[in-house]
């Protein structure tokens, strides 16, 4: 079995099959569906410009790598950056259909428990590398990773797991700023850099926003009508809002759940690109114009 096929089966395999794939629940339902998984070269050009633009606190492949690898002479075209996208349950998107203000529980289990097995595979992917005789780090995992002030988008990361999807072919940006894939935007994603040379995913777009029908054709913004505090206007993404909202669930979570997290992620569902790459027809007449 050729290396591409080794890693997809693995992200695969250890997703559908994985007791750890749980929203920890009474009923212990699974937390993602089957993971689309796309590949980029680190020394892509947009690794390049997303530090440029964010802010030179925000790591291209190499940063991360040479910092976790200091004893390697790595170079930047020579490592791979795989990413993942996990997919929410049908069950868990219908649940947070429903909210007008608060997120559903097993949407806020998905953010919780889901992320900690997202972390899980991460590690997996991570040694199943290493033992084949590749250095591998996940940005997310690393103890150096962590949140500054970007000047153009004030709260920012050093590593974006959506961008890097984005990168590897696996999506564009909406209007609320969340990755549309041919899984929908209902999602949740992750990523290992690897000192390994694999051909880089064929993006099938050439705009970030080329799947989102408000940017793409002045129709839709369903997300819009669905953020509970108007943080998702015409204008974009307001993101310090959005944060501050974020923070505001943690009370209702252990009110109402009795474990801690925070969610929301009501633009996500009941929106035309919940689960596909929204066309016109998905519109029904309903668009903001």
């Amino acid at each position: 079995m050729d290396i591409v096929s080794t890693i997809k089966n693995s992200i695969r395999y250890f997703v559908n099959d994985s007791l750890n794939n749980s929203l920890m629940n009474e009923e212990n339902e699974r937390a993602f569906k089957n993971p689309l998984v796309g590949f980029s070269n680190g020394d892509d050009l947009l690794y390049k410009f997303f530090k440029e633009d964010i802010g030179s606190f925000h790591w291209e492949p190499i940063d991360i790598f040479k910092r976790t690898f200091p004893q390697l002479k790595a170079t930047p075209d020579r490592l791979t950056v795989i990413s993942w996208i996990l997919p929410q349950t049908r069950a868990t998107k219908l649940d947070n259909q429903k909210m007008a203000i608060y997120p559903s529980e097993r949407w806020v289990r998905a953010r919780v428990y889901g992320e900690k097995f997202n972390d899980k595979l991460r590690r997996h992917i991570e040694t199943i590398l290493q033992k084949l005789g590749y250095n591998a780090v996940s940005p997310a995992l690393s103890p150096i990773w962590k949140w500054e002030r970007s000047k153009n988008y004030g709260l920012a990361s050093h590593w974006s797991e959506r961008h890097a999807a984005f990168v590897s072919g696996l999506g564009t940006f909406g209007l609320c700023d969340g990755l549309i894939t041919l899984k929908g935007k209902a999602m949740r994603c992750g990523s290992v850099i690897a000192n390994i040379q694999i051909e880089p995913t064929k993006r099938q777009y050439n705009d970030r926003n080329e799947y989102c029908l408000f940017f793409s054709k002045g129709l839709c913004g369903f997300c819009i009508k669905r953020c509970p505090i108007s943080a998702i206007s015409k204008k974009g993404y307001n993101k310090e809002k959005c944060e501050k909202y974020l923070n505001l669930t943690r009370g209702y979570v252990i009110s109402n759940f009795g474990f801690e997290g925070y969610a929301c992620g009501l633009c996500q569902t009941g929106v035309p690109c919940e689960s596909k790459i929204p066309t016109e027809d998905d519109l029904k007449g309903k668009a903001i114009r």
